[in-house]
């Protein structure tokens, strides 16, 4: 048994963690960490939790937290995780901060796209990219796990495989994505109110999403080189999900069979990655409270392009659960403790 510390518990990813982390048979939550609701209970933030959790909420004071707790996770906003790290907190504690401040290696990249100085670069090297398909050996040894981004891992695992084998051109990639308005997190902005969200689609962040670097530099690794591709979110009317539709061309002639070769020499073995049956399109519904991401292809022989799709929850894969498989592999857990989270429908 361990315990871990929340920074950020009420906010979506937070509560997201809190949710997971009651079921977790390897885990005592013993801070429950929010500025905002300092000394209210935590179930009267979020009713569902009533008579399931009678803690207060706490401050966010990680130097005394990493004195009481094996594990802090930082579900804050960007910048807030990489002002307070330092050298002894990291040497009592372990770190999964589910904010961006360690997922890109430049700190220049990070600075130009996030328009706030990095407090702490002296650790961006250290952290491990906290996308457990791809970088799981790394994760066991870490002590401070950057946490992926939720389009950001929806569209990595997408592409992945075929960037890996050298199947497309990667500076082909064009990745079109949609959101559940959870993504943008809980606080109130006029964007998000229910009739400027309902019966509208729309896409924001046209050619400056912030996550744009964070796919380039990871797919980047993978085909040995720097990328660069077009990514465009969209807002959509529903609580959680992503769907990643992303177009590359071909490098040469393939058949159906090669590139399912492909996909399951990467994800055969990985529990929460669903390679789908031919002609199935992956559908937010079939993940939407679980952790697991669905994946497919279609080639398009008359353009010499490929179409890949990718669907995840944005708070359970996305973010929390995410984080909790991150905990588990540097803790020595079973990976899917506390995350057979059987796909919720309707």
């Amino acid at each position: 048994m361990i315990k871990v510390g929340i920074i950020g518990s009420t906010g979506y990813a937070g509560s997201e963690l809190v949710r997971i982390l009651l079921a977790h048979k390897e885990v005592e939550i013993a801070w429950f960490g929010s500025r905002s609701y300092i000394d209210k209970k935590y179930s009267s933030v979020y009713q569902n939790f009533f008579q399931l959790i009678d803690a207060k909420c706490m401050d966010d004071n990680m130097e005394e937290l990493a004195k009481q707790v094996d594990v802090i996770f930082t579900a804050t906003p960007q910048g807030f995780c990489a002002s307070l790290i330092n050298e002894d907190i990291l040497s009592k504690t372990k770190i999964i901060d589910l904010s961006a401040d360690f997922r890109i290696k430049d700190v220049k990249v990070y600075e130009e796209w996030y328009k706030i100085e990095h407090k702490s670069p002296q650790y961006i090297e250290e952290a491990v990219y906290g996308l457990c398909e791809i970088n799981r050996e790394d994760v066991k040894k870490a002590r401070l796990v950057a946490n992926p981004g939720c389009y950001t891992t929806c569209s990595i695992l997408t592409c992945y495989p075929l960037v890996k084998e050298g199947l497309i051109d990667p500076d082909t990639i064009i990745i079109d994505a949609k959101s559940g308005t959870s993504g943008a997190g809980r606080g109130a902005k006029v964007d998000n109110l229910f009739c400027e969200v309902n019966e509208n689609m729309k896409a924001y962040g046209v050619a400056t999403h912030r996550h744009t670097p964070e796919i380039e530099e990871q797919l980047g690794y993978a085909c040995g080189k720097q990328l660069k591709l077009n990514f465009t979110p969209h807002l959509v009317p529903m609580n959680r999900g992503i769907l990643a539709t992303a177009y590359a061309s071909l490098k040469e002639e393939v058949t159906y069979e090669q590139v399912k070769a492909v996909y399951d020499k990467y994800y055969d073995n990985e529990k929460f990655v669903r390679v789908l049956d031919k002609d199935v399109c992956p559908q937010t519904k079939w993940v939407e409270g679980s952790n697991f991401v669905d994946v497919n292809f279609k080639i398009d022989p008359r353009t010499n392009r490929i179409i890949m799709m990718g669907a995840i929850d944005n708070l359970v894969k996305g973010a929390a659960g995410q984080a909790v498989q991150n905990m588990n592999l540097m803790f020595g857990f079973k990976e899917s403790e506390g995350l057979e989270l059987v796909p919720m429908f309707p």
